[in-house]
């Protein structure tokens, strides 16, 4: 270091940042991070854009905070990986995920490393899964290597291997809005709406119909859909086999965790099956009545509990009123007694940890209500294809499965997080080569696709790749047994559905660039909707700097000359203007149309910026005190 170097001083914007980042690392609920990210990149002016575009600026910006400069150390040894193509492997791509658990945000996460543009829809406005995850041992060098000691000092400390869903949320939400993931809280998914052209003659792109309908995400045009909601499963064209086994039946709960000494001191129990330690379970029901085939325990957040009860004793103890044949009647609402289920997760908590936890009082759902559920894992579903690929107008839409939507995890084996990970990546790589140009044929990356699902439920702990480390995108690096042409483009025709099918002996071509089809005048002045008619009123000054404030305002200075805006659209992309002098009235209107087409084919299918509420860091800061 010079010690005669002068050291610039922080700005003032910078250092209130950094003290935002501090508290935005130890945030501990949806409300309080997005808030923080949001009034972080207000003061930084930043928006969230495609890794190149966002993530040095904020890295820059945040230089005074040791704390963001360590975690971007960590990001940095990622993003510098050769498959990430220095964050513009995907640089045309736009990528819709729908669902923020963890198998999305992780998904999200790899996308947006790959440079695409990377929009995330929730439907829920807060975490709160109390449910613990068992975590393979790549899954902890996963998340470690994301920097999630940074947001959690508990991370797997020790012998732990476990997180509750809600921690792992935050540790992954975080991660992807500093990687400037851009998110939508209280959105749900309805349907895909395929392209069209409008009154018009205005050609729209793949879109999703959402609630609320006149969110601004129904605006956002994709060419990647990523379906992470769970077993609800939003998305259609996926067909699901199911899997049955005999009758079995779990019950999950979670219990306040006071963090005191006494509970500290309680061993957790990572998983006792009756085969292993007949003498407990036989105890355990001569002395309540409970008849269980397994149970763990995890002390996280809360101490949670999860059991598979016989269905005799469910009965005996008056936590199933009726003995249905039908597992949907016996397990439904009006044949459940809740305060029985309560006291039969209770009294089989107790008895297994001798007594010593104080668990009088449940943990509470997103409903409100004590958290304890009774739920049957008789039948498993799994998804019969990972992908599919849709072409309409000469427009291409890669669809794609993670997590439980793909394949439903069987709790036991503790399988969940890890398969659904593997997911994640699997469908990340995917996406890596929908984005290659020359573009592959649809049906390869299908083929590809299917193939490396196909080894997905057969993966264990013990069947991956040693070298956690040395994990990356390539499914080539975890997978020892990979065989990627185990299906054939010929075997996946029927995942390729198109209404103009490209032969699959057909050359590659070229990506073409998005939307080089003239667009009529009144398509572009529409499109503008300035307040007044025409392509000279809306190719003015003042009718850009709207539009600039639509779609990108952290690129608009303070102060700003009329005519400067020509010269950021130039700057940022390479739009140039149309006259270097003189007045608007000298341009000839085809001069102004090719100027306002090639603005259109900049910002149109995407987001318009949400104004969020501003000057929160104080309440928020209020919140995380008390």
């Amino acid at each position: 270091m010079n010690r005669g170097a002068r050291v610039e001083p922080t700005p003032p914007e910078c250092a209130l940042a950094a003290e935002m980042f501090d508290h935005f690392c130890s945030a501990g609920t949806m409300k309080q991070i997005l808030a923080l990210h949001r009034e972080i990149c207000n003061t930084l002016n930043l928006k969230p854009n495609r890794l190149p575009d966002f993530y040095p600026k904020l890295k820059a910006k945040l230089a005074s905070s040791w704390k963001a400069q360590a975690l971007f150390k960590k990001f940095d040894a990622r993003a510098n990986h050769k498959v990430y193509g220095k964050g513009r492997a995907c640089a045309a791509g736009k990528v819709l995920i729908i669902g923020a658990g963890p198998c999305g945000l992780r998904a999200a996460i790899e996308c947006q490393l790959l440079g695409a543009k990377v929009v995330v829809i929730e439907k829920r406005d807060r975490m709160s899964r109390n449910n613990v995850l068992h975590l393979w041992p790549f899954v902890i060098q996963d998340l470690r290597a994301l920097g999630a000691k940074k947001f959690f000092g508990k991370f797997c400390a020790g012998s732990i291997d476990h997180i509750s869903i809600r921690q792992l949320q935050c540790i992954l939400m975080k991660v992807a809005l500093l990687l400037g993931v851009e998110f939508h809280e209280g959105v749900s998914f309805e349907e895909l709406l395929e392209p069209s052209v409008t009154e018009n003659s205005e050609t729209l792109g793949w879109r999703a119909r959402v609630l609320p309908t006149d969110h601004v995400v129904s605006q956002y045009e994709f060419d990647v859909l990523l379906g992470a909601d769970g077993k609800r499963n939003t998305l259609n064209g996926f067909k699901r086999k199911e899997f049955r086994g005999k009758l079995a039946m779990a019950i999950t709960a979670n219990f306040i965790n006071r963090h005191s000494e006494q509970e500290a001191s309680v061993p957790e129990i990572s998983g006792v099956a009756f085969i292993f330690n007949q003498k407990f379970f036989k105890e355990l029901y001569e002395v309540t009545g409970i008849d269980l085939e397994n149970i763990v325990y995890y002390k996280d957040d809360t101490h949670y509990f999860v059991m598979t009860a016989k269905k005799h004793s469910l009965l005996d103890k008056g936590v199933l009123l009726n003995d249905f044949t039908e597992v949907s009647r016996l397990l439904s609402v009006e044949n459940v007694d809740r305060g029985a289920l309560m006291r039969y997760a209770q009294e089989a908590a107790r008895f297994s940890t001798d007594g010593r936890l104080p668990l009088r009082d449940f943990a509470l759902n997103h409903y409100g209500e004590p958290d304890v559920a009774l739920f049957d894992f008789t039948s498993m579903y799994a998804a019969e294809n990972a992908s599919l690929v849709y072409e309409r107008h000469g427009r291409r839409l890669l669809c794609q499965l993670v997590g439980d939507s793909l394949l439903e995890p069987f709790w036991p084996t503790g399988s969940g997080c890890a398969r659904g990970f593997l997911s994640a990546l699997d469908a990340g790589w995917a996406v890596r080569a929908w984005g290659q140009s020359p573009a592959p044929h649809p049906l390869q990356v299908i083929a590809e696709r299917e193939s490396i699902y196909r080894l997905l439920a057969q993966t264990t702990p013990e069947n991956l790749h040693r070298d956690f480390g040395a994990y990356t995108l390539d499914p080539g690096t975890r997978y020892p047994n990979l065989n990627r042409a185990a299906v054939t483009p010929h075997r996946v025709t029927s995942f390729y559905d198109s209404d103009d099918p490209l032969p699959l002996d057909a050359a590659p071509t070229a990506r073409k660039r998005r939307r080089e089809a003239e667009v009529p005048e009144e398509a572009l002045v529409s499109w503008v909707a300035w307040s007044e008619p025409g392509i000279r009123a809306a190719s003015s000054p003042a009718a850009i700097t709207e539009l600039l404030r639509r779609y990108r305002p952290d690129l608009l200075p303070s102060t700003t000359a009329p005519r400067a805006v020509y010269h950021i659209l130039q700057q940022e992309f390479g739009i140039a203007p149309f006259s270097s002098g003189g007045t608007l009235r000298d341009v000839p209107d085809a001069k102004l149309r090719s100027y306002l087409t090639r603005v259109y084919n900049a910002f149109k299918g995407e987001v318009p910026h949400v104004h969020h509420q501003t000057d929160v860091f104080d309440q928020v800061i209020d919140v995380l005190l008390c």
